[in-house]
């Protein structure tokens, strides 16, 4: 069983920063890719941005040049770093790994809200 606990959430004014972390129970963290996805009430959960155990990135069109995402094996913790954030950066955002068999994990999700 794998557990992912969020955390580096809240609230910032338009252009600032934040760094969500993402820590994962057991040993096979670094294995896998993670996830970050992003949802607002009454929309479909968006991906934000993906690192595979390479450390290979990817990123939303509307996030590039803006977010990073970035893994430490070490500590079984992905981080995505948030600049110059805008207000329609405002959602709650959760972390995700899947397993080659299927199964899906998710945090528990944490606020983001971007706003004078």
């Amino acid at each position: 069983q794998v557990q992912l606990v969020e955390s580096g959430g809240g609230l910032v004014q338009p252009g600032g920063s934040l760094r969500l972390s993402c820590a994962a129970s057991g040993s096979i963290f670094r294995l896998y890719a993670m996830t970050y996805y992003r949802q607002v009430p009454g929309k479909q959960r968006e991906l934000v941005a993906k690192i595979n155990s390479r450390g290979d990135t990817d990123y939303a069109d509307s996030v590039k040049g803006r977010f990073t995402i970035s893994r430490d094996n070490a500590k079984n913790t992905v981080y995505l770093q948030m600049n110059s954030l805008k207000p329609e950066d405002t959602a709650v955002y959760y972390c995700n790994l899947v397993l080659p068999g299927g199964s899906d994990y998710w945090g528990q999700g944490t606020q983001v809200t971007v706003s004078s």
